[in-house]
């Protein structure tokens, strides 16, 4: 396996320790999340790389940005890369499941963003590697546990902003609702203009309000990306 790492434009992540690599998934919700000027503290649920973080890290100013991993391999290289980026000083990893970390933290740290690519594959699709299905499958992060966690670790006008399928959504949303979270913004992902709606983008708030939604198709055919996908991602991705 190789170790090169994957280059950004103002930072490199190496991923060879790691289950998940980089994809597509990860890169479209660290370039898709609002984060406004007032935003001053970030929690990346399921870290993997720490690509997300790392990405925020770039985009805002926020002094306090936190990632949470449950893998060892995959904390370890996360702290690595956290380290290397020209913003060590705002990055930190924990080293726990999340209702751990809820638990010690709810009265310690209040988040203006919770982000998270959680996994999401169902179990009938396990593999005989630990590592990679901790990291792709629910059993490890349930999408109840991410919403009800989420609510005791928002502040005020925190958001929760995560990436799902599509096949997913009317469950996610149903559940968030029981959880008080509601869904402010939507972004439908189409990998080309042909194919079915695949990913569900999605930023959530304690406020019930009128929800934006939109669509994003990332190719026009193989290797030729759409202007709104280069426009999203152009920041990032070394070839944009």
């Amino acid at each position: 396996m190789s170790k090169k790492p994957f280059r950004f434009k103002e930072f490199e992540v190496h991923q060879d320790r790691c289950a998940m690599k980089i994809g597509t998934d990860g890169v479209l919700l660290g370039a898709w999340v609002d984060l406004p000027e007032t935003l001053d503290s970030i929690l990346d649920v399921g870290t993997g790389t720490g690509i997300i973080s790392l990405m925020l890290a770039q985009r805002s100013p926020a002094q306090l940005i936190d990632a949470l991993e449950i893998d060892e391999n995959a904390y370890e290289q996360a702290v690595e890369n956290f380290e290397a980026s020209d913003w060590g000083d705002r990055l930190f990893c924990y080293h726990a499941e999340f209702s751990e970390f809820v638990e010690e933290m709810q009265e310690e740290e209040k988040y203006d963003l919770i982000i998270s690519n959680p996994p999401f594959y169902n179990s009938d699709y396990k593999t005989n590697l630990k590592e990679r299905d901790m990291a792709r499958f629910q059993d490890a992060l349930p999408f109840e546990l991410l919403l009800e966690g989420s609510t005791y670790l928002l502040s005020e006008k925190g958001k929760l902003a995560v990436i799902i399928p599509k096949n997913e959504e009317d469950k996610f949303l149903d559940t968030a609702k029981n959880f008080k979270l509601y869904p402010e913004k939507m972004t439908y992902v189409k990998g080309n203009p042909d194919s079915e709606i695949k990913r569900c983008l999605i930023l959530l708030g304690l406020n019930d309000t009128e929800i934006q939604k939109d669509e994003l198709t990332i190719e026009i055919e193989r290797h030729q990306y759409t202007d709104d996908y280069k426009k999203l991602v152009k920041d990032f991705y070394l070839a944009l």
